[in-house]
């Protein structure tokens, strides 16, 4: 009996090992391309119309090329990862930089985190109607720099035309086409150590924090700002998606539970 017992538990262990995609198996050794093409039903129903099953196997492989330690990502992640940009509209890992498959080792086990690049954050704030100016900068020691909160909010910034010397904070605004706006200036050193807390895949070596940190900086404190921005649930849903890691896709991928930091704080750190 206790044989028949452990017999099994092991058979039951082998069939979780392997996931069903209908009357089709999804094993380790199949290739993406196999795994896409074994998942269509699934895939079809979450991709938005605008996006084929044939695109999608393209946008996968060509991130594939780009990006060749994603092949030892899990998965179910990996494709995860690719749906969230998919649904978004947005490229992945192309020098748009509009968004980011990044593969990265999660206590052991190889994973894919997406990301939202700055020129995607960009784009999805520009597909908002209220939405008239949404922009970031970076500041440099020797520009002129100046800003103020309280009852009459003020910032003016002035680049150097040459040496504008080491990098020394952020900003991020909007302007509504009501004539509302909102800034939020982070400076460096808040810059890094919010990005080494709030992002998982901060260390990988694939990261844009370490390929692209200008951008992704400039991604932050637009986010920072945004949380002033009357923005719609659609907007708040994308962001939602950022900086997570997905193990199943669904036709809404932000209903997928993973980590949410737009609502994160930080700490402004002194030099």
């Amino acid at each position: 009996m206790a044989t028949r017992a452990t017999n099994s538990v092991k058979e039951e262990l082998a069939k979780k090992a392997e996931m069903k995609a209908g009357e089709k198996k999804l094993t380790r050794s199949m290739s993406i391309a196999d795994l896409i093409k074994a998942m269509a039903p699934e895939i079809k129903k979450a991709l938005p119309e605008v996006i084929t099953p044939e695109r999608f196997t393209r946008m996968a492989l060509s991130a594939l090329n780009t990006t060749p330690k994603l092949q030892e990502c899990t998965q179910m992640s990996f494709l995860a990862a690719l749906m969230n940009a998919a649904q978004l509209g947005l490229e992945p890992n192309t020098p748009l930089g509009q968004a980011y498959l990044i593969p990265f080792n999660n206590k052991g086990t190889m994973e894919c985190q997406f990301q939202i690049g700055y020129k995607g954050l960009i784009d999805l704030g520009y597909r908002n109607p209220q939405m008239q100016i949404i922009s970031a900068q970076a500041v440099y020691e020797n520009d002129e720099f100046e800003y103020e909160l309280g009852l009459n909010p003020k910032l003016e910034h002035r680049p150097a035309l040459h040496d504008r010397g080491e990098l020394r904070l952020f900003y991020g605004l909007f302007k509504l086409v009501n004539g509302g706006f909102g800034f939020e200036v982070m400076s460096k050193e808040a810059m890094d150590a919010y990005s080494k807390e709030y992002s998982k895949a901060f260390d990988s070596l694939f990261s844009p924090w370490k390929t692209n940190y200008e951008a992704m900086a400039k991604k932050t404190v637009i986010k920072q700002a945004l949380k002033y921005a009357p923005i719609k649930a659609d907007f708040r849903r994308a962001l939602s998606t950022d900086e997570t890691v997905k193990n199943e896709i669904s036709e809404d991928m932000s209903e997928i539970s993973g980590e949410n930091i737009f609502d994160a704080e930080y700490t402004e750190q002194t030099a």
